[in-house]
């Protein structure tokens, strides 16, 4: 089962990776390669028997196991497991919006977007707001492993004294060296991931406002272009229709006279 959540996720992913910038499959790629297979080829295994690993030097019945659920409250792995599933989720939303546009386009028989997978129109807004949701989701569990865990390391000895333990005792935590470099380098791709989130949102919004302004300002200028044109027009014909008016004006008595002399019966 958990091998088949892992096979989607990387599907997921896969499936993403079509419709991203270069910056969104960069994201992709650490995401899979830096976290994905690290956890799955070697973090999973480090954190596999934290519970039976953990000693106290008391063997008092269930002082340990209170001792240790005080300490790690969730698992490290476990914790880090779920970070993956929700910050790659919103990418859900870029899958489905274009999966919306494709039904609809089947369903009306007929071209209704240049490209179904382009992100533009509607389609960028659910890029940018699938990449707004991943960098707070980021954000999120690493303030939370920082107040579960008191920090990002973890320690040799700690001192417990819950009861049922009779007095303050000293627990171990096994391969403490090696989980804190496997946490370090949980941290440090996350703050990866955080800063190419923030990274394409900025240029996405960038890119799209210098578009929308260059076309707004193109249209201004045919606009007044166009007024312009208008403009000499007007007063072309002004001045065309004051001509004929003078000329008439001027001509009426010469028309009149000779009508006259065509009537008159002298002739």
């Amino acid at each position: 089962m958990r091998k088949m959540s892992w096979v989607f996720l990387r599907d997921l992913l896969s499936g993403v990776n079509k419709y991203s910038t270069g910056i969104g499959r960069i994201w992709v790629a650490v995401v899979f390669l830096f976290r994905l297979l690290v956890y799955v080829a070697a973090a999973e295994n480090i954190w596999k028997h934290e519970h039976d690993e953990f000693e106290c030097n008391i063997k008092q019945p269930g002082c340990e196991n209170v001792c240790f659920d005080h300490l790690f409250p969730v698992s490290h792995i476990r914790l880090w497991a779920l970070q993956l599933i929700m910050v790659s989720t919103p990418s859900l939303l870029v899958v489905f919006h274009v999966a919306y546009r494709e039904n609809r386009e089947k369903h009306h028989n007929q071209k209704l977007y240049k490209s179904p997978g382009k992100t533009d129109g509607g389609l960028l807004c659910t890029y940018l707001i699938s990449l707004i949701l991943k960098t707070g989701l980021e954000i999120f569990f690493l303030v939370l492993f920082y107040k579960l865990y008191n920090g990002f390391k973890i320690p040799r000895l700690v001192k417990c004294d819950i009861k049922p333990c009779p007095s303050t005792v000293d627990c171990y935590i096994s391969k403490p060296t090696e989980k804190m470099i496997f946490l370090y380098f949980l941290v440090a791709t996350s703050c990866l991931c955080i800063v190419l989130n923030l990274s394409e949102l900025s240029y996405l919004v960038f890119k799209y406002s210098i578009k929308c302004y260059l076309k707004r300002h193109v249209k201004n200028k045919q606009g007044s272009k166009s007024n312009c044109c208008e403009s000499e027009l007007i007063r072309h014909n002004r001045a065309a229709a004051a001509g004929r008016l003078h000329n008439s004006s001027s001509s009426l008595p010469l028309n009149m006279q000779d009508e006259h002399e065509k009537h008159s019966p002298l002739t």
